[in-house]
């Protein structure tokens, strides 16, 4: 080639790449690929109701050297043993040099599970990261170490974390729900091995966004699991596995994160239940078990966490997040038909609402941190009177933000976890908001487990991490 001639041509072939490379930053679009990120996109499981792989629950069991501590206290199930979120603990508060002793603690796979605590024992539904097993795990309430493990195999992705629920236990039986809607039951003492039921292979229950977050209820010897799917819920004999009675479900509503509560009303016992369709009250005793007495649409979120509050009044306060905020209903009776009439609904930057904890009612008053679109007050923790879900009593301020972590009532005090670990003591007050204490207690993220309260012990977690500390 022609020397002069390449030298020529050198600078027109750098100008032709140059021109190509800025047509291509111009009109490329970098996000061509991108899609609407919406809740539950993320690795979730499928929601079309089909069979998942069949899981042999319950499979396998392994002993280790912990042994039971000889105490009696007992937090034995989502919210305590009266649903309230309310501890009758004494909490001293002495904090040698500004926070409490933690007395021991475990590491434990991705989630959000929170423990139960029974007669020196502490359950908790772990997701064995190794071994890609729901594993119900067993530990001594005074030392942390493991007693027992009872496990399956169960592979899945991580979605915000795996495991979410929280054992119930009685002195016999210890009930899981797994993240992938699988029921277990085992002995309290032993781990041994009862029954299991797989909702979505025998009721084609859905999966939830997120996966299963309801937490089972143990009522007179009876399990008590919302399926959807082809029943809105059942009730099973945690002695024989039996399904005792079961909820018709035509509207075919399908379950929610939330859990079920019990209670009485005008002398009728009742569960309630927040599922994906609507808001029901199912008979808990009597010549109607088990059949729907009241229910509404009103209600209907595709993400509800929170439980029902109820009132004894018989006001019903719901709340969920991703900009559901909240609604309270008037639960009637008038010649044994039963209605729930809407009071009011409001949006999160309107009033009083909940994205993942259950608020708590104490003194007639509603406690809860606000969701992170309740716009100024978004994560501060309120006090509200539920006469008016518009207005709060008092706020934690805006240098006092908590995010999704959990709350509980212990001796006259509200113990509040931040998403980072950070426990925030305050006086149980209509008044006002006043710290008593703050101390750092996990290293987070994501410190959005229930907190579990007895013999003097407190437990808290983080997405990999459970500590106990003296209180």
């Amino acid at each position: 080639m022609n020397y002069k001639l390449f030298i020529k041509i050198i600078p027109i072939v750098f100008i032709l790449l140059a021109a190509g490379f800025a047509g291509f930053w111009f009109f490329y679009d970098p996000t061509a690929r991108f899609s609407e990120s919406v809740p539950g996109m993320d690795n979730r499981p499928e929601r079309s109701g089909g069979l998942l792989s069949t899981v042999k629950i319950g499979e396998f069991f392994q002993r280790f050297n912990g042994v039971a501590a000889q105490l009696r206290g007992s937090w034995p199930r989502f919210r305590g043993s009266n649903f309230d979120n309310f501890s009758n603990e004494t909490a001293n508060m002495n904090w040698a040099g500004g926070a409490p002793k933690i007395l021991w603690s475990v590491e434990l796979g991705e989630g959000h599970a929170a423990p139960a605590i029974h007669k020196g024992r502490v359950y908790v539904l772990d997701y064995d990261e190794a071994n890609h097993a729901d594993a119900l795990r067993c530990f001594s309430l005074l030392t942390g170490e493991e007693i027992w493990r009872r496990w399956y195999n169960n592979p899945m992705k991580r979605n915000h974390g795996l495991s979410r629920t929280i054992p119930a236990v009685t002195d016999k039986y210890v009930i899981t729900i797994g993240p992938q809607c699988h029921v277990m039951c085992v002995d309290a003492d032993s781990g041994s091995f009862r029954w299991g039921i797989d909702l979505v292979q025998q009721y084609n229950a859905q999966v939830p966004l997120w996966y299963t977050g309801q937490c089972p209820l143990i009522d007179d010897s009876l399990a008590i699991i919302a399926t959807g799917g082809d029943a809105l819920m059942i009730a099973v004999s945690c002695k024989t596995g039996r399904v005792v009675w079961s909820t018709p479900n035509p509207g075919n509503w399908q379950m929610s994160h939330s859990s079920v509560i019990p209670v009485t009303f005008h002398n009728k016992k009742m569960y309630i239940y927040c599922s994906i369709g609507g808001i029901a009250g199912i008979s808990a005793a009597g010549e109607d078990v088990g059949q729907i007495i009241w229910q509404s649409t009103a209600w209907s979120h595709n993400v509800i966490a929170p439980s029902p509050v109820f009132m004894e009044d018989g006001r019903i306060f719901v709340t969920a997040g991703y900009g559901a905020g909240a609604m309270l209903l008037q639960l009637r009776e008038e010649n044994n038909v039963w209605s729930a009439e809407v009071i009011t609904k409001t949006l999160p930057k309107d009033g009083l609402s909940s994205e993942q904890q259950t608020p708590i009612l104490y003194k007639g008053h509603l406690f809860c941190v606000l969701p992170k679109d309740a716009g100024p007050l978004r994560n501060q923790f309120v006090c509200c009177n539920p006469q008016d879900i518009t207005k709060y009593v008092w706020t934690s301020d805006k240098t006092n933000r908590f995010g999704l972590g959990p709350f509980i009532f212990v001796d006259n005090k509200f113990f509040i976890l931040s998403d980072e670990g950070e426990l925030t003591v305050i006086e149980a007050s209509i008044k006002g908001y006043k710290q008593l204490a703050r101390a750092k207690v996990l290293e987070g993220p994501d410190a959005w487990g229930p907190i579990a309260v007895a013999d003097s012990r407190m437990l808290l977690r983080d997405s990999k991490r459970m500590v106990c500390i003296e209180i």
